[in-house]
Protein backbone atom coordinates (compact mmCIF):
# COMPACT_ATOMS: atom_id res chain seq x y z
CA UNK A 1 0.00 0.00 0.00
CA UNK A 2 1.51 3.23 -0.94
CA UNK A 3 1.34 6.73 1.46
CA UNK A 4 -1.88 8.83 1.35
CA UNK A 5 -1.80 11.84 -0.66
CA UNK A 6 -0.59 15.01 1.37
CA UNK A 7 -3.10 17.84 2.13
CA UNK A 8 -1.66 19.65 -1.08
CA UNK A 9 -3.50 17.24 -3.64
CA UNK A 10 -3.43 19.91 -6.11
CA UNK A 11 0.18 18.90 -7.19
CA UNK A 12 -0.16 15.13 -7.14
CA UNK A 13 -1.75 13.15 -9.37
CA UNK A 14 -2.05 9.12 -10.47
CA UNK A 15 -2.09 7.87 -13.63
CA UNK A 16 -3.39 4.66 -15.07
CA UNK A 17 -1.07 2.44 -17.98
CA UNK A 18 -3.99 -0.25 -18.96
CA UNK A 19 -2.15 -2.03 -21.90
CA UNK A 20 -3.90 -4.71 -24.10
CA UNK A 21 -2.29 -6.08 -27.07
CA UNK A 22 0.25 -3.61 -27.30
CA UNK A 23 -2.37 -0.76 -27.42
CA UNK A 24 -2.63 1.83 -24.58
CA UNK A 25 -5.78 3.29 -23.32
CA UNK A 26 -5.81 7.03 -23.66
CA UNK A 27 -8.48 9.41 -23.59
CA UNK A 28 -9.33 12.83 -25.30
CA UNK A 29 -10.58 15.28 -22.54
CA UNK A 30 -13.79 16.71 -22.11
CA UNK A 31 -14.51 20.73 -23.35
CA UNK A 32 -14.87 21.31 -19.86
CA UNK A 33 -11.98 20.09 -18.01
CA UNK A 34 -8.12 21.53 -18.29
CA UNK A 35 -6.90 20.92 -21.41
CA UNK A 36 -9.50 19.83 -23.44
CA UNK A 37 -9.75 18.24 -26.37
CA UNK A 38 -5.80 16.67 -25.39
CA UNK A 39 -5.28 13.09 -25.18
CA UNK A 40 -3.90 11.65 -22.27
CA UNK A 41 -3.96 8.20 -19.91
CA UNK A 42 -6.48 8.09 -17.93
CA UNK A 43 -6.32 9.57 -13.94
CA UNK A 44 -6.21 12.31 -11.74
CA UNK A 45 -5.35 14.31 -8.49
CA UNK A 46 -5.83 12.54 -5.42
CA UNK A 47 -8.24 13.41 -2.27
CA UNK A 48 -7.86 13.55 1.26
CA UNK A 49 -6.22 11.05 2.99
CA UNK A 50 -6.32 8.61 -0.43
CA UNK A 51 -3.66 6.44 -1.25
CA UNK A 52 -2.69 6.50 -5.08
CA UNK A 53 -4.57 3.00 -5.53
CA UNK A 54 -8.01 4.75 -3.75
CA UNK A 55 -7.50 7.62 -6.37
CA UNK A 56 -6.75 5.63 -9.52
CA UNK A 57 -10.47 3.22 -8.70
CA UNK A 58 -12.46 6.72 -8.25
CA UNK A 59 -10.83 8.09 -11.39
CA UNK A 60 -11.49 5.62 -13.72
CA UNK A 61 -14.75 4.70 -12.10
CA UNK A 62 -15.62 8.73 -12.43
CA UNK A 63 -13.87 9.15 -16.13
CA UNK A 64 -14.74 5.51 -17.46
CA UNK A 65 -17.46 4.33 -15.28
CA UNK A 66 -14.97 0.98 -15.00
CA UNK A 67 -13.67 -1.35 -12.58
CA UNK A 68 -9.76 -0.90 -12.33
CA UNK A 69 -7.42 -2.99 -10.81
CA UNK A 70 -4.09 -1.28 -9.76
CA UNK A 71 -1.05 -3.51 -10.28
CA UNK A 72 2.43 -1.45 -9.33
CA UNK A 73 3.77 1.80 -9.99
CA UNK A 74 6.14 1.82 -12.95
CA UNK A 75 7.43 5.46 -13.22
CA UNK A 76 7.36 9.18 -11.19
CA UNK A 77 7.64 11.98 -13.03
CA UNK A 78 6.90 15.98 -12.78
CA UNK A 79 4.74 17.99 -15.43
CA UNK A 80 6.12 21.08 -16.43
CA UNK A 81 3.26 22.54 -14.24
CA UNK A 82 4.85 20.76 -10.65
CA UNK A 83 2.24 18.80 -10.39
CA UNK A 84 4.02 14.83 -9.42
CA UNK A 85 2.28 12.12 -10.94
CA UNK A 86 2.36 8.65 -10.41
CA UNK A 87 1.92 6.09 -13.26
CA UNK A 88 0.52 2.64 -12.41
CA UNK A 89 0.49 -0.50 -14.35
CA UNK A 90 -3.48 -1.13 -14.23
CA UNK A 91 -5.56 -3.98 -15.88
CA UNK A 92 -9.46 -3.62 -16.77
CA UNK A 93 -10.98 -6.56 -17.00
CA UNK A 94 -11.11 -8.44 -20.87
CA UNK A 95 -14.99 -7.84 -20.62
CA UNK A 96 -15.38 -4.53 -19.08
CA UNK A 97 -18.04 -1.96 -20.92
CA UNK A 98 -15.92 1.70 -20.65
CA UNK A 99 -18.60 4.10 -20.08
CA UNK A 100 -17.03 7.59 -20.59
CA UNK A 101 -18.34 10.53 -18.52
CA UNK A 102 -18.65 12.87 -21.19
CA UNK A 103 -18.26 15.83 -18.26
CA UNK A 104 -14.89 14.58 -18.24
CA UNK A 105 -13.92 12.49 -21.30
CA UNK A 106 -15.14 13.38 -24.79
CA UNK A 107 -13.41 9.54 -26.15
CA UNK A 108 -11.89 6.33 -25.48
CA UNK A 109 -8.83 5.11 -27.37
CA UNK A 110 -6.39 2.03 -27.92
CA UNK A 111 -3.15 2.93 -29.24
CA UNK A 112 0.06 1.62 -30.13
CA UNK A 113 3.32 4.12 -28.70
CA UNK A 114 3.87 4.61 -32.08
CA UNK A 115 0.48 6.45 -32.89
CA UNK A 116 0.23 8.31 -29.67
CA UNK A 117 3.37 9.92 -30.73
CA UNK A 118 2.27 10.86 -33.67
CA UNK A 119 -0.64 13.05 -32.18
CA UNK A 120 -0.54 16.29 -32.09
CA UNK A 121 -2.78 16.77 -29.22
CA UNK A 122 -0.99 14.14 -26.88
CA UNK A 123 -0.25 16.06 -23.67
CA UNK A 124 3.78 17.15 -23.01
CA UNK A 125 3.71 14.42 -20.10
CA UNK A 126 2.83 11.62 -22.37
CA UNK A 127 5.42 12.36 -24.23
CA UNK A 128 8.09 11.95 -21.49
CA UNK A 129 6.20 8.51 -20.00
CA UNK A 130 6.89 7.13 -24.29
CA UNK A 131 10.76 8.55 -24.11
CA UNK A 132 11.26 6.92 -20.69
CA UNK A 133 9.39 3.83 -21.76
CA UNK A 134 12.06 3.46 -24.90
CA UNK A 135 14.99 4.38 -23.00
CA UNK A 136 14.41 1.39 -21.02
CA UNK A 137 13.21 3.21 -18.16
CA UNK A 138 9.88 1.72 -17.69
CA UNK A 139 8.95 -1.97 -17.20
CA UNK A 140 5.41 -2.97 -18.18
CA UNK A 141 6.06 -6.89 -18.23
Amino acid sequence: MTHPFDDDCRHRGVVAVVVRQGRFLVIRRAATVVAPGMICFPGGAGEGAETEEETLVREIREELGAAIEPIRPVWRSVTPWQVELSWWLSRIAEGERLRPNPAEVASVHWQTAEELRRLPNLLESNHHFLDALDAGEIQLE
